[in-house]
Parts: C-alpha cells; structure tokens; sequence
C-alpha cells in the first residue's frame, strides 16, 4: 500500500532444492551434499530415509501430512507438495514426527501382524457361526468355545450338517487352529522382547499396563523428551478433550482421538480392567481410582485412568525413575 511501510520479513531458514531423482539415485545424490536440515512427510519409507540421511550427517525432520495439506498452494504435484513441506518446516510452532529406530519398527512390525492375525481369527469365527446357524446349529461365541462346539458338531451325527458341510468345517476348524497357533507364538514373540527391554520391565509396573502395551509404547516412542510434558504425549495420544472454545467461554468435549488408535485402545482396556481390582490396595493412586469411579461413569473413568497411566508412563521413561503408588495409608 502507498506510504506504508511494511515491516522486515524473516527469510525461510529453509531453501528448496529442486532436482528430480530416481529413488536408486537418491541415497548417493544426498551423501555428496553438504550438511543440511532435510524435511519430508511421515509416510511409507520415511523412516528408513530419515536413517540413511542421518547417516550421511544431515539432519533430518519428518511432518506429519495433516500438516503439510494446509500450505499446498493450487494442485497437487511434486513441486507443490516440495514447495508446502518447506513452509510447514517453517513455522515456529511445527510439531515434528520422532524418527524410529530398526530395533522399535522390529517391534512394531509383530504388532501390526499380530494385530492383522487377530482380525482374521475374529473374521473367520463369525464365518463358522454364521454357517454353521444355517444348518441349525448354534455355537456359542469366543474363540475356545466355537473350538470346542464346532468340534463336537461335526462329531454329531445327529445335526443336519451333510458331509460335503462337514467336510468344510473340518477346514475351517483346521485353519482356526493354525491362526491360534500364531497368535500364541507372536504373543510369545512379544513377551521375550518386552523381558529384553528394561524399559518395558519399568513401565510394566503401572497398573493396567501389559506386555502389549508397555513394547507398543516403547516402539512408538522413541524419545519421551520430544513431549514438553506429559500431557503432551497424552494428548499425542488422543486422550484428552477436544475444545470449542470463544473468548472466555470454554467448551470441552469429548477425546480428541488423535495420534495412534492401537496405543490408545490398549490403554483404555487396561484401564477397564484396573477399575474391576482398585480395592484390592490402598494407597494414593487407587484413592484417585476410587475417587473417579464414584464420581464418572465407567467408560469416562476408564479413560481419564488412560490419560493418567500415560502421563505416568511419559514420567518414568524421561526421568529413569520407577513407578511408585504414593504413600500407603495405615491399616485401621
């Protein structure tokens, strides 16, 4: 506008290098650039990139996409994309992705697989009930119970399953079997990692926190210190409300159910199951546990207990220390 001045602007600290490359050419190209900050989006092989730029000596940030979809000018192409992950990079404010380590994916990796597997195993038992009801035969749910029923059915002379049926049951009770089989072994998997881990042997000692839990937590969080605090990384785990505010009328609502699904779910369900034992010890934590229990309904208790566990859980992985229930009341 005339006669106003405008003040100084900040130049980017960051410059966008632009040069197309094939990804056998990428890792080459980098090493023989000099020392700089590289940026790109948390997707698929970031990760592995992150490390290998890494160890050419550069820096390296990761963004999460949601981040990056703001600052895409027009369409959507290569350039554009480039030209967005160096504005978002820019900002003061800009939560960046932790890059995880080969040992945390290993673990993530049996998470993932052993959570497809279960889906599967939930899959195919609605399949065998669901068939078995159009022959009049009705098996009772959970998966050691369709195993046992479905055995004595296709035993049963008496029901009107035909033997080309039967003969279909006896596979799908085969491949129940098999999928049994490798849940067990990658529940053992886990539960040798979580004993080679001290600090899953640390975070194990938070009530509601299993061995699924305390290696998921560890594998996605490679660095507590990337939270300010803990109800960072709770709120990184979706677990505190989401805000309509104006002015100063606040308004919370329920969890924001961001970050990781999986994690969150874990925690809940521990949670859940601590509210069915708090009163078997008196101290300070299961106190607060009775308190929100008298005062909120079960499910709202449930995840205000998960908001806890992960602040707890943030304290002791950035401190070192272990978990301690607070002092214990004296016996009357």
């Amino acid at each position: 506008m005339d006669g106003v001045k405008v003040p100084h602007q900040p130049l980017n600290p960051y410059t966008l290098y632009k040069k197309r490359l094939s990804r056998s050419e990428l890792a080459a190209h980098i090493a023989n650039l000099p020392a700089c900050t590289i940026v790109m989006e948390a997707c698929g092989g970031a990760n592995y990139w992150a490390r290998v730029f890494q160890g050419n000596g550069h820096s390296v940030k990761l963004i999460s996409p949601q981040f990056v979809k703001p600052f895409v000018k027009t369409n959507k192409n290569d350039a554009n994309d480039a030209e967005a992950i160096v504005e978002a990079a820019s900002r003061p404010s800009m939560n960046f992705v932790p890059i995880k380590q080969v040992e945390q994916q290993d673990i993530q990796s049996i998470h993932r697989i052993r959570t497809r597997v279960v889906k599967n195993r939930t899959a195919l038992i609605n399949e065998i009930r669901g068939l078995c009801v159009e022959y009049g035969v009705v098996l009772r749910p959970g998966a050691a119970s369709v195993k046992s029923s479905l055995c004595a059915a296709i035993a049963d002379s008496d029901n009107e399953l035909t033997p080309s049926s039967r003969e279909s049951m006896q596979g799908l009770y085969e491949e129940l079997v098999d999928i049994e089989v490798r849940v067990k072994n990658l529940d053992s998997r886990i539960r040798q990692l979580c004993r080679q881990n001290e600090r899953c042997q640390r975070i194990l000692k938070v009530p509601g926190v299993g061995e699924l839990t305390a290696t998921a937590i560890v594998a996605a969080v490679p660095d507590p210190k990337e939270f300010r605090n803990g109800r960072h990384m709770s709120a990184w785990l979706g677990l505190v409300p989401r805000q309509s505010s104006s002015g100063d009328k606040r308004v919370l609502l329920g969890i924001s159910k961001r970050g990781d699904r999986y994690l969150r779910t874990l925690l809940i369900h521990g949670a859940r199951a601590v509210l069915s034992h708090y009163k078997d010890k008196d101290n300070d934590y299961t106190r607060w546990v009775g308190r929100k229990k008298a005062t909120l309904s079960h499910n709202k208790a449930a995840v205000a207990l998960a908001n806890k566990n992960a602040r707890i859980i943030w304290s002791m992985l950035a401190t070192g220390e272990s978990f301690n229930y607070g002092q214990h009341a004296t016996a009357a």
